[in-house]
């Protein structure tokens, strides 16, 4: 086990040389094709749930931009790397559906009774007229 001084990675949050990332994806690629639950990261790399999570952040950020096997959770498996398409495609369409709900929730909770209250507000026509489209594009994608 590697230990991490806490000051490594005081300066800013998004730190590219952050060694966190480094650590999550050791326990990850050890614990493979098995996932481990963020109290198993935590005793595996010996960091707090907070580094853990900015570990995991970080992993995202540079496995997305070195085009590396991406890092999915699931329910029963915790934080994994899947070599399946299949894997990918399941935790995607479950983040879209996240985020179709958290839309959702801003139109019928927000946006609506703004355009109630004030019909000819242009600002309100347009995020109306954006959103539907997004909306569209998210209940699409969740299928």
């Amino acid at each position: 086990m590697i230990r991490v001084e806490d000051r490594a990675c005081r300066r800013i949050i998004a730190d590219p040389v952050c060694p966190y990332g480094d650590l999550v994806r050791v326990a990850l690629m050890e614990a493979r094709p098995a996932g481990l639950q963020t109290k198993q990261l935590v005793a595996a790399t010996r960091l707090t749930p907070y580094q853990v999570a900015r570990g995991v952040r970080h992993l995202r950020d540079v496995g997305a931009a070195e085009h590396l096997t991406p890092i999915i959770w699931r329910r029963k498996d915790g934080y994994l790397f899947s070599d399946e398409p299949a894997d990918w495609i399941e935790y995607e369409k479950k983040q879209f559906r996240l985020v179709l709900g958290r839309l959702t929730r801003l139109i019928t909770g927000t946006l609506d009774p703004h355009l109630a209250r004030h019909p000819d507000d242009e600002w309100a026509q347009l995020a109306s007229a954006q959103l539907t489209g997004v909306r569209a594009t998210l209940a699409q994608l969740t299928k």
